[in-house]
Formats: structure tokens, sequence, C-alpha cells
């Protein structure tokens, strides 16, 4: 045989691992730049003072080394170290360093406190930008950060705590080891608030807190979630008594290491597994013993901490809008760098109109984000305080329930990819409902609604109000306002029971009408008309990429 006819008779090792016809990383992408709409939206709500520090943020955001940081974050989740190997307890959480790494830029750019602690015009809208630019890559860590911004006013009625733990909180320095509060860069708070017997009905607590002395409680009970366990103090509801007299459910500071770096009493009984957040250690703890310090009034505890809860709310909003820019982004680049059948993926209407959708909705989630933001600026006007006491209800409630419907069809644009835990879709798929039921789930904040059209009517007025500003700009739009109006007209006339029963049309109908008038007014024609069509229209369908005919599809993506 030649060596001819022996080479033939041989098989050939053949080229399978070419890789062709996948999009590049998506990397060192300025995250705030390539945000068109957020751009905008931070300069028509009056912080277009800090866009140049929002753009810094944006390229070390969209860096391959903060994204490498993320991903280690969320695919090596926190460890429970509740004893050291001589037996003590240590109740210490052990992370990805990634994950520290991640909270100290956040910190670092003030995504926490900077809208308290450099107070000017803008500044809450500044700080909203900042922290959906963190949560959209990293959205487990915006937990404590969250929580830090939420307890300023919380702390603020009690002097003592707040002229001590302020300047904390307001700190850009971050250090995760527990250390005493003074010697530490920094502090970070969370919350011990719901127990395994009531849920969001805090009011059925049964942790107890003794009065010890001055404003001092030793708190005994069981939290069923503690948020973020690692924090460096929490804000804790607990039944207290004075003297053997109870005085109600209060509103305690909890700090892990007291001021003389003594350990708090603070045992963490286990982490939760969860189906997302996985970044952001979630647990249940004990208190025995455990050092409290009155955070208000005795017994006020709720009104203590209502505007804390408003405040993650609109977190919540922030975070879920977050989350649709991380699935609009990424579903985009997918679509515009892979090719099928013959063309770009982009370029077939079908997927173009799905795309395109998916990129409406992150544009009124967005506005509404932001217009939520700026009604909570210190200089509010009162309008703008009637306004955010019914439109953050409002907001939370749709904003956060769209968001896992949003994942999933941008997930599904990536196709098979999309489902795996290698691109970030699958994450944020996961991620989503969390903000949708933490700080109330749809029917506790759906009631919420209802209770402020019966507690404070001059809410409802102030939405009304600003829905009034975008009559006649559509036909559409003032169709659907009509009906808002007979639906308010007609739950005021209900029993509380039938009212209940259509809490959730209500809010849903009310959100809407908000979103469409913020894209009217916001947005340019293309997108407002299409958004209009499409959410109120007659011919609106329950699946995204079912826009109207004659949809500019091609400039509502070119804006994303």
């Amino acid at each position: 045989m030649t060596d001819i006819e022996r080479e033939s008779t041989h098989p050939r090792a053949r080229e399978t691992h070419d890789v062709v016809n996948q999009a590049p990383a998506r990397e060192d992408v300025n995250e705030f730049t390539s945000n068109t709409v957020l751009v905008d939206a931070v300069a028509t709500f009056g912080a277009g003072w800090g866009l140049p520090v929002l753009e810094q943020a944006g390229a070390l955001i969209g860096s391959a080394a903060f994204q490498a940081d993320a991903v280690a974050a969320q695919t090596r989740p926190p460890l429970l170290r509740s004893h050291d190997r001589w037996g003590r307890r240590v109740d210490l959480v052990d992370y990805d360093p990634g994950y520290h790494r991640v909270i100290a830029e956040a910190v670092a750019h003030g995504a926490h406190t900077s809208g308290w602690s450099d107070p000017r015009p803008g500044a809450h809208v500044a700080r909203a930008a900042t922290f959906m630019l963190f949560a959209q890559v990293e959205p487990g860590h915006a937990c404590p950060v969250s929580m830090t911004h939420a307890a300023v006013p919380a702390l603020r009625t009690t002097p003592d705590l707040a002229d001590r733990w302020l300047p904390r909180l307001f700190a850009r320095g971050y250090d995760g080891a527990l250390a005493e509060p003074a010697a530490k860069p920094g502090a970070l708070l969370g919350m011990a608030m719901t127990e395994k017997q009531g849920g969001s009905d805090v009011r059925a607590n049964t942790t107890w807190g003794e009065h010890a002395g001055g404003s001092d409680y030793l708190i005994t009970g069981h939290k069923w979630f503690c948020s973020a366990p690692m924090s460096d103090a929490f804000l804790v509801l607990a039944q207290t008594s004075r003297n053997g007299n109870a005085e109600g459910l209060s509103c305690l500071l909890v700090p892990r290491v007291l001021e003389d770096a003594t350990p708090n009493v603070f045992r963490i009984q286990r982490l939760k597994d969860k189906l997302g957040n996985r970044s952001n250690a979630s647990g249940e703890v004990e208190f025995e013993g455990t050092v409290g310090h009155l955070v208000g009034e005795p017994g006020r505890g709720v009104r203590t901490i209502i505007e804390m809860v408003a405040r993650t709310r609109l977190d919540c909003v922030l975070g879920s809008t977050a989350g649709m820019r991380q699935a609009v982004a990424e579903a985009l680049w997918h679509v515009r760098h892979r090719q099928a059948f013959g063309s770009r993926l982009v370029d077939q209407p079908a997927m173009a109109a799905v795309v395109a959708d998916l990129a409406l909705e992150a544009e009124a989630a967005t506005l509404t984000s932001l217009r939520l933001a700026a009604a909570y600026e210190d200089d509010a006007s009162e309008a703008d305080v009637a306004f955010r006491r019914l439109a953050t209800p409002l907001a939370k409630y749709w904003v956060c329930k769209r968001g896992p419907h949003h994942a999933f069809e941008a997930l599904e644009c990536l196709g098979g990819n999309g489902y795996t835990e290698a691109f970030p879709l699958a994450m944020r798929y996961r991620e989503q409902p969390v903000m949708a039921i933490w700080e109330g789930s749809g029917n506790v904040i759906a009631l919420d609604v209802l209770r402020a059209l019966a507690r404070e009517p001059g809410s409802v007025q102030a939405v009304l109000d600003e829905l009034a500003t975008t009559a006649g700009a559509h036909p559409t739009y003032d169709a659907h306002l009509r009906r808002v109006r007979e639906l308010l007209t007609a739950a005021a006339g209900q029993e509380p029971v039938d009212r209940q029963a259509g809490a959730r049309g209500l809010t849903e109908a009310l959100a809407l009408a908000m979103q469409a008038s913020l894209m009217l007014r916001h947005s340019p024609t293309a997108s407002a008309e299409a958004f209009v069509a499409a959410r109120l229209g007659a011919d609106r369908a329950a699946q995204y990429g079912v826009l109207p005919a004659g949809t500019d599809v091609t400039a509502i993506l070119a804006r994303h």
C-alpha cells in the first residue's frame, strides 16, 4: 500500500470547535451613557449636574473586572459560619471577595446615602440613578445598600442615635468585617422585622424587649427573615415593656457589635436557600438578651419605620427597573450580533417587535422610577409629598410585577444560551420576583393603595392632577383616564370587602395611566404612541411583541 493510499484510509481530525455566529462578550460598555433613556431622565428630573459622576460609575460598572466580581458574587453565594473550630459561636457569614468589592464601589459612589449626605436639588434622583446602575449588574448587594438609605428618616426621629449613627451611614468607606462601629470606615444597616407567624402582619410579632435603662432594651425572640445579617446594625420590631407595663410594638436599633467592642447577642440560625438574590445573605436570627436602642417613641414602631418602608418600596421599583434595563441591553446585544435564516435577528420583524416592546417597558419603568425619586427630594412640594404617598405603591405593584415576565421574554431572545447560568439573564429571571415580594407582596400593596384612597384623599388628587396634565395628548389615553376616574368613583361607593376584591384592577389601571402620562410627556413620539396603544389600546395583548401596525420599531430600538 502506498503512502497516499495508507493516508486515505485513516480518519482525519475535523475542526469542530470554531465558534462563529455568537455575540461577543458584552463588557467594557459604559452602562450609563449607553442608556439614553436614563441619561435623559436624570436631566429631566433635576439631576443634570450629576451626569459626569454617573458617567464615571457607568464605565466602572460596565468594565470586565466589575462584571467578573458580580458573577463571582452570584455563583459563590455566602456561607454561614456559626461556630469557630473550638466550638465558640461566631455567627459570621463568609462572602466571595467579589461581593465585597462590588459593595465597596457602590458605597464609594454614594448608592446608599448620597441623597441624604450631599443635599441639593436632584440629590435623590442622582442617588436613584446610581443605585440602578449598580443593581443592574449585581442586584444582591443592593439589599443592604437600600436599607441603609431608607433607615435615615427613622434614625432622625431619635437625635442621640442620629448623631452617632448617621455620620457612619453617610461615610463612603466600607469594611465587611465585624468591629465596633466607631472603628469602621462606614456602616450599613439591615432589617429584622418579620416573624414566622405574621409575615407582613408585623403587629402579630411576639419578639419582646424589656426596658434595661435609658433608651436600652434587652430583646428576646426569633426573626424569620433578617436581611443582610452581616450588616453593622439592624432595625428590629419588638413588643416592649417598661417596669412590667406593656408599651406596644416598638422600633429598636440592634448593633452587631456594641460601642465598647462587645459582640451583641445575634445568633444566626441558618441562611435561607432562596430562589434568587443569591449573593445577598438572608437568615433567621435569635435574640436572647440582645441589646437594642429605642428608635422613636415606645409603642410607635410602625409609625417610626413607615417612611423607611416607603423608601425601600421605592428601591424595589428602582431594582426592578434596573433588571429590565439589563434584560433589554443583553437581549439587544444578542439580536444585533446573531444571524439566523440569512439575516441578523434584529432585522427580522418578529424579533424586532419583541425587543422593541421590552424596551418600551423598560423606558416606562425608568421614567416612573425617577419621577418617583424626584417626589422624595428634600425640597419636594406638598403636591409631590401627596403624590408619592399613592404613586409609590402604584409603581411598586406594577413595575415589580412586570419584572419576571419581562426577564423571561428577554431570556428567550437568547434562546438556549439565555437558559444557562453562563449568561446573566438566568440570574435576572431568578432575581426579579424578590422585588415584588419584599416590602409587601401584591395584595399587601394593592390594599395599601385602597388605604391611601380612604385615608389620604389628597394623594389621590395629586396623582389625578398629574395625570390631567397629559389630557388631550392621545385619545386612547383620554379614554383610559376616564375609566380610571370611573373606577375611583365606584370604589368610593363600595363596601370594604367589595373594594378589596377590585383592588388589583384599580391599582393596575392607575399605574398604567401614570406610566402612559410619563411616556407622553417625556418620550419621543414613536415610543409614547406605541406604548399607549400596546398597553391601553383595544388591540393590546398579554405577551410582549404585539405592537400596533405602523410602530416605528427602528426608532424605538435606536433609542435603546
